[in-house]
Parts: C-alpha cells; structure tokens; sequence
C-alpha cells in the first residue's frame, strides 16, 4: 500500500481556502480502505470533504455496486478520527432516509439520477425539511435544461445550500476525454445561475489520472469554485473506475503545481495592452456578425429559388463539400477542426430552419 508522508507546514498545498475540495474514493471498498485513505487525506487536505460511494449505479449488474448501507459506518468513523466532513451520493429516497439518519455533512446527485425529474422530484421531497448540502451532477446528456431544472426542484423543497458539479457529458466525438467538457455548456450554466458554486469532477471528465491535472487546471482557469477528485490508496486495485483514481500523495503533488489565477491586476501596462487586444477582439466579432447577416441573406435568395424551381431543401453533396472545406481552411489557420465542424453544424442547421420557413410560407 502507498503510505504517504507527513508534509511540514511549508509543504502544504497552495489551494486557497475558499476553493472547495471533495476528495476520496470512487467507492468506499471495505473499513480499512475507506479510513486508510481518509487518514492520508486528512495529513495533505484538513479541510477538504471526504466524499466515497456507497451505492454505485453500475451501467450493468455484475459490476461492483458498493459495499451499500454496512458503509455508512465505515465514513462515519473516517470523520470521526481525522475531522473531515463526510459525503455520499443518493439515488433514491431510501438513500436519503439513511444517510440523514446517520448525520452526513454532504450528499450529491448523480448524472444518471439528474436525468431523471420524476426521480429528482422524490429525492428533493426525502430532503425537504433537511439542512444538508446538496450537489447536483450534470445530466450525462448534455441538457442544460436538466440540471437547471434539478436545481430548481430542491431550491422548491427549502435547500438552502446548492453547488453544481460539472463531471462532463456523454458524446459520439472521438475526445481524449471519457466524457466530453463542453465547456461552453458550463460557462452558460453559470451564466444563468451565477449564485449557484460550480465544482469540476475532473475525474469523470478525463477518465484517466494522466489527464487530472489538465482538467483540472482548465477549470480553475474558468473560475470554478472547487475540485472533486477521486483518490485511492492503490488506485490500480480499485474496485471501480481504477484508471480515473490517483494516491492521495500524487494528489497532492498535482494540487501543488495548480496555478490560481486572479481576475485582474493593478499593472498598468497590462490593462492598456488587454484593452487593446479587446478592442481588436470585438471588431472580430462585429466583422463575424456581419458576416453571418450576408450569409444569412444569401440563404433566403438560395431557399426562394428552390422554392420557385421545386427544388429540395437539403442538398448533402454540397453541405459536405462545404464542411469539408472549411474544416480544412480552418485547420490551415490553427483553428481546432471540432470547433470549426460543430460552428458550421449550427450555420447549416439555421440555413435549414430559414429555407423551411419560406418552403412552408
């Protein structure tokens, strides 16, 4: 087993205190894994939750499904031996009864549980009238609707203290990733719900411990409000999800190199030189918009002739020719082909939606 050391005061981590961490093991496996790894975590991050899964939602039976309810006392003695705060995820109201009975500090939602509202709706109604902390996962189908709506349900049953947590999406692109970031999702959630902390689980993102520190970093960057990392004894034994897991000793090193940016600087020649590359950005953005309008306009020439001629709407040949080209030129220019592909994907998705208006007017 891996056995970290104790750091000294001056090897602590540079996380600032206002960062929430939940770090632990995917599952909790037995009573000696669960309070081994909070004892190390504990000697790296006193502050940080102990998160662990008791019931794991397997995607099929024969997998390992948690250790279930005999759990419970395995974290309960965790917190009470190294002072950290303790979660869990629910999944049914069940889940819920038994971890409010045994006093958890914390509990989340799961992607394959905020898919679901009916479900949602129970969970917020076993929870109504608790003061526990909720987080909610993202749906694993990249639907903003969804995990707003989630949030929306426990903040209707009293919750007063709600996060979200970002743990990537499912998606049919090639990505290094195990779940697709869609970043931009993320930047628009917190756009529409800016009381609401976001937390990156970077493992699910990356799917691999190789990748933690990247994810990681990205979303310190975005101004995320904390980390949840999954960590193990010997991850490479893990019951579940082994190739996502770190050691809390690697953890820490990773924690350590993090780079916490701020949002601004009193340098001077910074903010002239920023104030002048924004200026250049937004007459970027003002030349792409004018450029969209003419396209836009030449679309509704193209719709009414093959109106007029009785030609169809939908011409691939010619849509893949189009993609084709522009992810070249694209990739030609230093642009990112996915980027250029899926821009395109809407361009010729509004091209449809304006062709079919006039077909149909």
């Amino acid at each position: 087993m891996i056995r970290a050391e104790e750091p000294t005061k001056q090897d602590q981590p540079s996380i600032k205190k206002s960062l929430i961490t939940v770090f632990g093991p995917c599952s909790a496996e037995s009573r000696e894994q669960v309070l081994e790894v909070a004892t190390q975590i504990a000697q790296y991050f006193p502050e940080t939750i102990l998160r662990a899964g008791i019931w794991k939602p397997r995607t099929r039976p024969g997998s390992f499904e948690g250790a279930g309810s005999e759990a419970l006392d395995w974290m309960l003695e965790a917190r009470e031996q190294t002072g950290l705060r303790i979660c869990t995820e629910v999944a049914t109201p069940a889940h819920v009864e038994a971890v409010l009975q045994k006093g958890f500090d914390m509990v989340w939602i799961g992607a394959r549980t905020t898919v679901n509202p009916f479900l949602v709706q129970e969970l917020a109604e076993a929870l109504r009238g608790s003061n526990i902390p909720v987080m909610v996962k993202n749906p694993i189908n990249p639907d903003l609707g969804l995990w707003i709506g989630a949030i929306e349900r426990f903040q209707a049953a009293g919750i007063q203290k709600i996060s979200a947590i970002h743990r990537g999406f499912q998606s049919f692109e090639t990505e290094a990733y195990r779940y697709s970031p869609r970043w931009d999702l993320v930047i628009d959630f917190k756009s529409r719900m800016p009381s609401i902390p976001v937390l990156c689980d970077a493992s699910h993102i990356s799917g691999d411990r190789n990748l933690l520190a990247e994810v990681a970093q990205k979303a310190l960057d975005l101004d995320y409000h904390g980390l949840m990392i999954e960590t193990h004894p010997n991850p490479d034994e893990a019951l579940s999800d082994a190739k996502q897991q770190i050691s809390p000793a690697a953890l820490e090193a990773m924690v350590r190199n993090l780079v916490l940016r701020t949002a601004g600087t009193d340098d001077a020649a910074f903010g002239r030189a920023l104030a002048e590359l924004r200026y250049r950005v937004d007459a970027a953005d003002d030349l792409i918009l004018q450029g969209l309008i003419t396209r836009q306009r030449l679309i509704e020439q193209i719709g009414s002739y093959k109106k007029e001629h009785d030609v169809m709407i939908l011409q691939l040949q010619r849509w893949e020719e189009i993609l084709k080209r522009q992810m070249e030129n694209g990739a030609d220019g230093g642009l990112d082909t996915i980027f250029v592909k899926r821009l395109y994907e809407l361009i010729h998705e509004e091209s449809i939606r304006i062709q079919t208006g006039l077909f149909n007017s």
